[in-house]
């Protein structure tokens, strides 16, 4: 196991991408998404997470130079691989890049990313953002052929998705969800024997979250709607204050 036990405390990345589709339904600039970074980092996130997808829909462009001046934490820009979004995340070399598959009229990330059959276009682009100095990490499911191949092109980091783990714990499907969390299990296990740090994420909340923490070899959740949702009624320091909480627990 790697230096990251099971009793090490997990690093939380904030997803704010909602905050600005709030903001797009209405046009303007309310609700601000920098302001959400800030108070972001101000309740302990450990990091802003933001998808500029090719239409926009949730992030802007000018959304990422003014969130990386407001904040002293990391960025993680999640973008698809296209030559676009590569120019994008050099020309502003973020922190971090997780590299996520995406369709137009998709709500939100379906699946994980194809690694395995798609490994010669994937190298060439993650070539110069790891040149560039960013971490690269690719959202991709708990399933070995993706794992070894996400190895293979030089991530630094894979998000396992837990999208499916969240759905059948949603419909109670007891059988179905523990073995999918026995494949995150096994998968975060493998991920951290090829040499590639573990985060997770996609559809997590307090009454789930806890299963995913424990596992040991992850060093950080990745989460967003639930938390922006969660911060109308109780605000986003409170809402983050509370899955920190149940995060820290998990791994005691």
């Amino acid at each position: 196991m790697s230096a990251t036990a099971s009793n090490s405390l997990l690093r939380l990345g904030v997803n704010i991408d909602h905050v600005a589709t709030l903001r797009n339904a209405r046009g303007g600039r309310m609700p601000d998404p920098v302001r959400a970074a800030q108070l972001a980092q101000m309740s302990g996130a450990d990091g802003i997470t933001l998808h500029l997808r090719e239409d926009r829909r949730h992030i802007r462009d000018a959304d990422l130079p003014a969130i990386q001046k407001a904040v002293g934490i990391p960025i993680n820009l999640e973008l698809a691989a296209t030559e676009e979004m590569g120019r994008i995340a050099l020309a502003h070399r973020p922190e971090a890049v997780c590299i996520v598959p995406e369709r137009r009229e998709e709500r939100t990330t379906e699946g994980g990313l194809e690694v395995a059959g798609d490994e010669g276009r994937l190298r060439d682009f993650i070539a110069p953002l790891r040149d560039a100095g960013c971490r690269v990490s690719l959202f991709i499911a708990a399933d070995e052929a993706q794992l070894e191949a996400a190895a293979r092109v030089g991530a630094h980091v894979v998000e396992l998705h837990t999208g499916a783990y969240c759905e059948h714990f949603e419909a109670g499907d007891i059988a179905a969800r523990d073995a999918e969390l026995r494949r995150l299990f096994v998968g975060a296990a493998l991920a951290d024997e090829l040499g590639m740090e573990v985060h997770a994420g996609h559809g997590l909340n307090f009454d789930n979250v806890g299963p995913i923490a424990a596992i040991p070899e992850l060093v950080e959740l990745n989460i967003g709607h639930f938390l922006i949702g969660e911060a109308v009624f109780v605000g986003l320091d409170g809402a983050l204050r509370e899955m920190r909480r149940l995060m820290d627990l998990a791994r005691e």
